[in-house]
């Protein structure tokens, strides 16, 4: 029997629907504006109740036929009993009436180039106030530390230290060793074309002492180690651990951040000084093996080349790169959102924040050396 329904006078003065048949999506229904127009214009019954018992069957179909009727209810203040309509369909009409309405998003155009200038400037303003501010408390924790005030776990710094240091020497030595031996066959390229294959010590030797360890150590550490501390600070704050240390009186900067710096700090010229005698071994290797230099020849032209100066020079640009790097994965981890996506975005962005201050901060170092003659 297909879905209908009669309007008969209740028992207590109301109207009364009532609904037949099979009430299935697919199944024919009846036509609703004639009851939408009764119900609003000629009904002077005071309410409205169902009588559902012939329904054979029924589905959503049912509750979307209902609905706009008790709109139209609502809207003239007709008071609707429920009683006679199926739990399911009762329980599915009160879901759907508690749940507003989305009013449809209108499309948003895009900005004008003008308009993009003012809001990238307006958002490098707010990133260069957020990096001055954690700068500033980078220190005041520096300074708790040397007041014996700054509280972090010591276990957690020794375990940063490994992980800076020793656990970074295997990638340290194949990228170091590579970059001496693709100097020394650079350089021995055209170097051989005058007889002057000793000068390859010199090129080497004085490449990774002053930029080529220091840079390639700090991008290294950048990529591995920046962006594991992206990534842990920006868990931390998906989990909320940060605002439970703050809650319990922990500043997140002194127990978070400054063992991480330490670390860095600490680890970068020692992985520095070493990425120079590995690059040193790679230009050796081409030496001796390609350019028929006897051992004791290229180390003797190394050690007139390369002065301690050089060496110093070099690990000072460690030291400054370590901090950076630190500072840019602790600061891109605090600034992580509260989700995965947001924490993978913060481990990206730590990487290419901390290559790029490497680099502008190497450029600025070779400018006071070449000013000092260093």
């Amino acid at each position: 029997m297909d879905a209908a329904y009669r309007i008969e006078p209740g028992s207590s003065g109301e109207l009364l629907l009532v609904l037949a048949g099979d009430w299935r999506t697919g199944s024919p229904l009846p036509a609703l504006q004639p009851l939408l127009q009764r119900i609003g214009a000629e009904s002077p019954e005071p309410a409205l109740s169902f009588d559902c018992r012939a329904v054979s069957g029924w589905d959503s179909a049912l509750p979307a036929f209902l609905l706009p009727l008790l709109e139209q209810c609502e809207e003239r203040g007709l008071a609707v009993d429920r009683g006679g309509l199926p739990d399911g369909v009762a329980q599915l009409l009160r879901l759907a009436q508690a749940v507003p309405e989305r009013d449809a998003v209108a499309p948003v155009s895009p900005p004008s180039p003008l308009a993009r200038i003012g809001l990238a400037a307006r958002a490098l303003a707010a990133d260069a106030r957020e990096l001055l501010a954690f700068v500033g408390e980078a220190f005041l924790s520096l300074l708790r530390l040397f007041a014996g005030r700054a509280r972090f776990r010591r276990q957690d710094l020794g375990a940063m230290l490994y992980d800076a240091g020793p656990r970074a020497l295997p990638i340290v030595s194949l990228i170091s060793l590579l970059v001496g031996l693709i100097l020394a066959f650079v350089g021995a390229v055209q170097l051989r074309m005058f007889g002057a294959q000793i000068y390859v010590a010199d090129l080497v030797g004085l490449g990774m002492a002053r930029e080529m360890g220091a840079m390639m150590t700090a991008i290294i550490l950048a990529g591995r180690t920046g962006a594991a501390y992206a990534a842990q600070l920006g868990t931390m704050q998906v989990n909320e651990e940060i605002d439970a240390l703050r809650t319990l009186g922990i500043a997140p900067i002194d127990f978070l951040v400054l063992p991480r710096m330490l670390a860095l700090v600490l680890m970068t010229p020692l992985l520095v000084l070493y990425a120079d005698f590995m690059g040193i071994f790679g230009g050796l290797l081409v030496g001796v093996g390609m350019l028929d230099l006897s051992f004791s020849a290229y180390l003797q032209e190394t050690r007139e080349a390369v002065s301690l100066t050089d060496f110093a020079g070099g690990l000072f640009k460690g030291l400054v790169f370590g901090v950076l790097v630190a500072l840019a994965g602790c600061l891109r981890g605090l600034q992580s959102g509260r989700s995965s996506a947001a924490v993978g975005r913060a481990a990206t962005s730590a990487v290419v924040t901390g290559i790029v201050w490497i680099v502008v901060a190497d450029a600025i170092l070779t400018l006071i050396y070449d000013r000092l003659q260093i």
